[in-house]
């Protein structure tokens, strides 16, 4: 008897240790609890200053030959020339290299509007 009562507690202590689950909400669902704007995205007000924050650093068009591979973001059809390789990088695809370089992935809603820019066309306004 005494036996089965230890099984009986041991097995209601593992149950509960199972049952405890302890992760972040923002880190599992990032998109709940945060406002982005995805309705009005422009290459000016969104996405300019996405490049400039995250990318002028080796990007620019003064620092693209020596730091950034000559691949240049500061001009409208430079981004839209390199669009393809830009959403890979960012977005630290398979096949592409991550940026931004030695820094962690930009953050969702910045990944969500540059993906609504670009497919809506890829505007310039």
């Amino acid at each position: 008897m005494k036996n089965i009562i230890y099984l009986f507690i041991l097995a209601l202590f593992t149950a509960f240790a199972w049952s405890c689950y302890y992760d972040n909400e923002e880190w599992i669902y990032p998109e709940l609890g945060t406002e982005c704007d995805t309705v009005t995205v422009t290459f000016t007000a969104t996405i300019k200053p996405i490049l400039s924050n995250n990318c002028y650093s080796c990007h620019s068009n003064s620092t693209a030959p020596s730091y950034g591979n000559n691949i240049r973001l500061e001009d409208y059809a430079d981004v839209v020339a390199a669009s393809t390789t830009v959403r890979g990088s960012i977005n630290h695809a398979g096949g592409y290299s991550p940026m931004p370089k030695n820094g962690g992935k930009l953050g969702y809603c910045q990944l969500k509007q540059f993906d609504v820019w670009i497919n809506r066309g890829m505007p310039e306004n």
